[in-house]
C-alpha cells in the first residue's frame, strides 16, 4: 500500500542512543511512537538491547521491564526463521535477518560492519542522519 509507514529495523546502538543520549535516533522512535515509520524488531534484538541498559548504563530492573513493555507495544515483533551469515559478527546477522523476516526497507544502524555493506538485498542500511535526510528531507 502507497500509505503504508516505512518499515525499519533500528539496531541495538539505535535503540541505546535513543534512550541514553537523544538526538537523532530519539526523533526516529519518535516517529515510530506516532506510526510515521512502522518499526520491527526481534527477541534477540530486544534482549540485547535490554541487557546492554542493565549492564553498562546501569537501568534499574523496573525501567527495563517497563522499556521491555513499550518496545513490545510500539514494535512489530518478528521471529526470523533464516540463520544468515552476511557480516563477520554474528550480532550484526541478527538485525538482517529481523530486517528480511519483515519485510523492511531499512535498517537504521551505527555499526560500522552493517554499514559497510550497504544494502542486503532490497534492505538499505543507513545511520540515522541518512535516514533522516533521505526519507525525511526538511
Amino acid at each position: 500500500m502507497a500509505n503504508d509507514p516505512i518499515r525499519v529495523v533500528l539496531d541495538s546502538n539505535i535503540f541505546i542512543s535513543s534512550y541514553v543520549f537523544g538526538g537523532k535516533p530519539e526523533f526516529i522512535l519518535k516517529l515510530i511512537i506516532t506510526d510515521k515509520v512502522q518499526g520491527v524488531t526481534s527477541q534477540i534484538l530486544i534482549s540485547e538491547f535490554l541487557d546492554v541498559l542493565r549492564k553498562k548504563f546501569k537501568v534499574s530492573q523496573a525501567d527495563i521491564l517497563e522499556t521491555q513493555k513499550e518496545v513490545t507495544e510500539l514494535f512489530e515483533i518478528v521471529y526470523p526463521t533464516k540463520n544468515l551469515h552476511i557480516v563477520r559478527d554474528e550480532d550484526d546477522n541478527r538485525v538482517i535477518e529481523a530486517a528480511e523476516e519483515g519485510n523492511c526497507e531499512y535498517i537504521i544502524t551505527g555499526d560500522k560492519d552493517l554499514l559497510d555493506i550497504k544494502s542486503y538485498k532490497s534492505i538499505k542500511i543507513v545511520t540515522s542522519e541518512q535516514f533522516l535526510d533521505s526519507v525525511f528531507k526538511g
